[in-house]
């Protein structure tokens, strides 16, 4: 869920996530990261490309506009507490 919460702000790619995550509490090793980005893009939820940086090309992800609605989220989490916390409404 957290991974889809900051696609869903703003393109991310691998290191960032790990990066995010680890100041969150988690500790996540590229190695069982990118399955988990992977598995997401197979299913629908995350949509990448290849984006040149600072001479290197790496996959950035975002989110798949027509998975990331209030009512999926509800579904997925199960939870309005957690719903609560992962999406800011204005």
């Amino acid at each position: 869920m957290h991974v889809l919460h900051h696609a869903a702000e703003e393109p991310i790619f691998g290191m960032e996530v790990i990066e995010e995550l680890g100041r969150h509490g988690y500790r996540l090793s590229a190695g069982t990261l990118y399955p988990i980005l992977h598995a997401l893009e197979r299913r629908g939820y995350l949509r990448s490309r290849q984006e040149r940086a600072g001479g290197r090309i790496r996959r950035v992800y975002r989110h798949h506009a027509g998975r990331t609605g209030a009512r999926w989220l509800l579904r997925v989490c199960g939870c309005a507490s957690l719903f609560g916390e992962l999406v800011r409404t204005t």
